[in-house]
C-alpha cells in the first residue's frame, strides 16, 4: 500500500518531464506526487538519493510464461520457429492452476520492478481449468493476476483477451487453445469480474485485448471495441511473415492496412509488434496516434524480425515496451537490443537520437516512458507521463556508485545505464510512493523465488 502521510525525497538530479534538473524535492501525499520543487537544496527530513528517473511502463506481459524461459531453446525434428515454440508453450500451460499462475506472475513482476519497469499490461488470455471449462468465477485466473501485483507492488493494467478462432476467416480453435476461448457473452462476463478483482489495487486499470486478426473475426472485433469506450485496446499483429501471408490470402490486404481500414485505430490502441509493415502501413501507424508495442528481447528469441523503427520515429510514432513471453527481464536490455537491432539493419550507430536529444540513451527512456503511459492509461487529469504533479510516484533510483554511471554528468547517465550497467545500475525502486526496491533487491524477493520453485516443480517435473 502507499505512503500515506506526506514525505519528501530530495535527487541531486531528476529527468522530469522536461527534462533534466537539479536539486529536486518531490512532495508525496497518498503515494502521488503533490509538488515538485527545483533548484533547492536539501532540508532536514527528506530522503535523499543522487539520481532519480521516471518508472516504465510494460506495456505487454505474459507472465505464466516466465516459467517456460529456457525450455524451448532445445532443437526439434523440423526447422524451429514461432510456430513450434508455441507448441511448447501450449503444454507448459496444460496443468496451471490459479495458485501457479500468481507464484509465475509474482516472480516476473518482481523481476520487472528490480529493473526499472513499474507498471504492467498483462495481456492475459489464460481464463479457464485445465479441461477448458470456465471457473465459477470467470475472472478466477485474472485474481491470480492481481494477487501477484498485490504482493510484488506493481501497477497493473489488465487486459483480458478475447480469443476464438486459430486461424483467419474463423477456423475452429485448436485443442492447445481450449483455456483461451470465449463468446462475446462469456467474454463480457469476465470483463465485469476482471473490474471486481482489481478494485483494491491502487490506480488498477482494466482494458481489453482482442488476441490477434487470427483469433477474432471481423463482427466479434466490432463488437469488442464497443466494450470499453475509452478504455486501452491491445492487440498482437504482423509479428510473423505467415501471419501477413494468411492474412494476405484470407482477406487480400496485410494485418495493419486491414486494420486500419476497419477499425477505429487511435491513442488508445496498442498494436503488439506491428514488425512486418510495408512503408505506407509504418506512416499510418505513426498518423494515428497508436503506441506501437515492441518487444525486442521476445521478438529476437523468437525469430520475429524488426520493427521499421526509422521511418515510423520520422513520422512521429509513439512506442513502448514490452517483455511478453518473460524469456529475460531487463529494462535496459529490452532498450539496448532495440537500437542494437537497428544499427544492424540500417549499418548506423545512434539511430534512435535526434539533433534535439543527443543521448541515445536518453531518447529511449522519455520516448519508453511517454509510449508506456499511453498505451497503459496512465494518466491523471492534465499530467505528462513520468514524474509530474498528480501522477503516482512511480521512479527509479540509480547508483552513482556504479562503474559505468562514475564520473557522468546528466547527459550521459542513462547512455551508462542503458548500454553499460544494465539493471545493475538500478539502486531503489518506488511504485505509488512506497518503495518496493533497495540496493536493487526487491523486498518479497526470498518468499516469492521460494515459492515460483515449488510450484515450478510441480509444472514441468
Amino acid at each position: 500500500m502507499p505512503d500515506v502521510a506526506t514525505r519528501t525525497i530530495f535527487a541531486d538530479k531528476a529527468m522530469l518531464a522536461d527534462g533534466w534538473t537539479s536539486g529536486v524535492r518531490f512532495i508525496l501525499r497518498n503515494g502521488r506526487v503533490s509538488g515538485i520543487e527545483s533548484g533547492v537544496a536539501a532540508r532536514a527530513g527528506d530522503e535523499r538519493h543522487a539520481c532519480v528517473l521516471p518508472g516504465l511502463g510494460n506495456l505487454h506481459s505474459h507472465a505464466f510464461q516466465r516459467g517456460m524461459a529456457g525450455l524451448a531453446e532445445r532443437r526439434g525434428d523440423k526447422a524451429d520457429s514461432f510456430w513450434t515454440w508455441r507448441e511448447v508453450m501450449y503444454r507448459f500451460l496444460d496443468r496451471m492452476t490459479p495458485d501457479d499462475l500468481q507464484a509465475l506472475a509474482a516472480i516476473a513482476y518482481l523481476e520487472m520492478l528490480e529493473s526499472g519497469f513499474t507498471r504492467v499490461g498483462e495481456f492475459h488470455y489464460l481464463h479457464h481449468d485445465p479441461q477448458g471449462r470456465a471457473y465459477a468465477d470467470p475472472a478466477e485466473m485474472s485474481a491470480a493476476i492481481a494477487r501477484a501485483a498485490a504482493e510484488t507492488g506493481i501497477g497493473l493494467t489488465l487486459l483480458p483477451v478475447f480469443y476464438a478462432h486459430s486461424g483467419f476467416g474463423g477456423q475452429p480453435p485448436s485443442e492447445g487453445q481450449r483455456r483461451f476461448l470465449h463468446d462475446l457473452d462469456g467474454f463480457a462476463r469476465l470483463l465485469d469480474g476482471a473490474g471486481s478483482v482489481v478494485a483494491e489495487l491502487e490506480d488498477a486499470v482494466v482494458g481489453l485485448a482482442p488476441h490477434s486478426l487470427r483469433a477474432v473475426s471481423p463482427e466479434q472485433l466490432a463488437a469488442l471495441e464497443t466494450m470499453a469506450p475509452g478504455l486501452p485496446i491491445h492487440i498482437h499483429i504482423a509479428e510473423q511473415v505467415r501471419e501477413v501471408e494468411d492474412c494476405l490470402a484470407w482477406s487480400g490486404q496485410r494485418p495493419v492496412e486491414w486494420l486500419l481500414d476497419h477499425s477505429a485505430v487511435d491513442r488508445r490502441w496498442c498494436l503488439v509488434h506491428a514488425t512486418h509493415m510495408t512503408e505506407d502501413e509504418t506512416r499510418r501507424l505513426a498518423r494515428s496516434g497508436a503506441v506501437a508495442g515492441l518487444c525486442p528481447i521476445t521478438e529476437a528469441n523468437l525469430g520475429d524480425g524488426l520493427f521499421p523503427a526509422q521511418i515510423f520515429l520520422a513520422e512521429g510514432g509513439n512506442w513502448g515496451l514490452g517483455s511478453d513471453s518473460n524469456v529475460l527481464i531487463d529494462a535496459t536490455e529490452e532498450l539496448r537490443l532495440f537500437e542494437y537491432g537497428q544499427r544492424l539493419q540500417h549499418r548506423g550507430r545512434n539511430i534512435v537520437s535526434s539533433s534535439h536529444v543527443r543521448s541515445t540513451g536518453e531518447m529511449l527512456w522519455s520516448q519508453a516512458v511517454r509510449g508506456g503511459a499511453q498505451a497503459l492509461d496512465v494518466k491523471e487529469g492534465g499530467a505528462k507521463a513520468g514524474l509530474s504533479i498528480g501522477l503516482p510516484f512511480d521512479a527509479v533510483s540509480l547508483n552513482l556508485d556504479h562503474p559505468s554511471l562514475a564520473a557522468r554528468g546528466s547527459d550521459r547517465l542513462l547512455d551508462g545505464l542503458v548500454f553499460a550497467a544494465g539493471r545493475s545500475g538500478v539502486d531503489c525502486v518506488w511504485r505509488f510512493g512506497a518503495q518496493v526496491v533497495s540496493g536493487g533487491r526487491h523486498r518479497a524477493r526470498d518468499e516469492v523465488v521460494r515459492r515460483y520453485r515449488d510450484r515450478l516443480g510441480r509444472l514441468i517435473g
